[in-house]
């Protein structure tokens, strides 16, 4: 099985960087778990948090699975057409806000951690 860590080397420049960047903060927290799944790095700890999906042109999207649930109060977070995952795209660190993300990434692990995953069904949309 391939690790995170491999997958993340298998690309170059910003994007690795960006990759590079999302896995050293995400793993910093000692619950969560990066795993490849969908051949993509998805982030657990008690459900699936996120996950880092490259995107056209040379971006890298870090995507909460709960993003539907979050406040989103800094504003970054799109849908773009999803109901439940909401994302932003980066094509550098520089680019990041990095205060914001780790408020971001903080409040999809505190929600996993304290409000129990209830699937949306269709016919609740």
């Amino acid at each position: 099985m391939q690790t995170v860590e491999d997958y993340i080397y298998g690309f170059e420049g910003d994007q690795q960087e960006v990759l590079l960047y999302f896995h050293d903060v995400l793993t910093s927290f000692p619950a969560v778990t990066p795993k490849v799944r969908y051949k993509i790095p998805f982030y657990y700890q008690n459900t699936w948090v996120c996950y880092l999906n490259p995107v056209k042109p040379n971006k890298i999207a870090i995507c909460f699975l709960r993003g539907y649930e979050m406040s989103n109060e800094q504003g970054l977070l799109e849908s773009k057409g999803r109901k439940q995952v909401l994302s932003v795209e980066f094509a550098s660190v520089d680019e990041i806000p990095k205060k914001l993300m780790n408020e971001i990434i903080n409040e999809a692990l505190f929600l996993d951690e304290t409000v129990p995953y209830k699937p949306k069904r269709n016919n609740e949309y």
